[in-house]
């Protein structure tokens, strides 16, 4: 089937699309770990759901001895997927350091989020990510529940301040950098896995005893759009598909659907799932 047809096919769905308000999900685990795990029960720890300590109720509470600990998602959807259908997100997390202890001293580790990208992995690495460093944490400043967030333009092409990349390395400093002609965007247009962690891309990390909790995991998504009604007229019809399809043709950006700087298939692809998908 070429584009033209794809275009006729879809030309027939009449859907309506809100471009309203903001939508905020928040993990406090009392209905369980819903997606999120930290490091597996085995010789050196593990992770399990506390009934009472949190910031308010259950939360997330990890005993473990390593380089550092990690607590990922990715099977929740509110929390993955395409981030730059918002005109802005919120990312926050509460946490409680009860021991980082290296070689019988307290010490302290960076606690970042991380968010991963698989498909455009290159370079033999797992994933391209993009990273956020909130603070230096230990027992001392965070004995008491802390919370962090982030707020931060997904649809930005450049790495917006604060944000590192990760997916290829500078040739000269050997710092973690995206790979070229990778943008911001593309990275977040499609999150695999979201990470909070200790372990910031490329620092080496010794072995540590950590005893660390967490709670009350939140995205915010603000000002939602509709991204396949191109012509914003609050449907999604043929009108849409006739501007993605001109826009593609002309190289202009709407058609650059993906935000890679490219125009090809993974573009078409994009709207057409975007399109059948609907605005909710």
């Amino acid at each position: 089937m070429n584009l033209r047809d794809t275009a006729f096919g879809l030309g027939v769905l009449a859907m309506l699309a809100s471009g309203a308000g903001a939508q905020t999900v928040t993990v406090d685990f009392s209905n369980g770990a819903e997606g999120w795990r930290g490091p597996p029960n085995n010789d050196a720890g593990g992770t399990t759901i506390e009934p009472t300590g949190g910031n308010n109720g259950e939360y997330m509470r990890t005993q473990f001895n390593d380089f550092g600990v990690s607590f990922r998602n990715t099977s929740n959807p509110d929390f993955l997927s395409d981030y730059t259908t918002s005109d802005e997100i919120t990312l926050s997390i509460d946490l409680q350091v009860e021991l980082i202890n290296w070689n019988g001293q307290d010490t302290s580790k960076p606690w970042l989020v991380d968010l991963r990208n698989y498909d455009i992995a290159q370079g033999g690495l797992p994933w391209t990510s993009v990273w956020f460093l909130f603070d230096n944490i230990s027992q001392a400043n965070n004995g008491d529940w802390t919370t962090y967030s982030v707020t931060f333009d997904p649809n930005s092409t450049e790495l917006p301040m604060g944000w590192g990349g990760y997916g290829d390395e500078d040739p000269d400093t050997f710092e973690p950098i995206l790979p070229e002609g990778v943008t911001f965007a593309e990275v977040v247009s499609s999150v695999d896995e979201i990470v909070f962690t200790t372990l910031q891309p490329g620092i080496f990390f010794g072995f540590v005893d950590h005893t660390i909790g967490i709670d009350n995991i939140t995205i915010t998504r603000n000002g939602a759009v509709c991204r396949p009604d191109l012509n914003n007229d609050g449907v999604l019809d043929f009108f849409d598909v006739s501007a993605f399809i001109n826009a593609f043709a002309s190289q202009d950006a709407q058609g650059d659907f993906n935000n890679d700087g490219k125009f090809d298939f993974f573009d078409v692809s994009g709207f057409i799932n975007a399109f059948n998908n609907g605005c909710v």
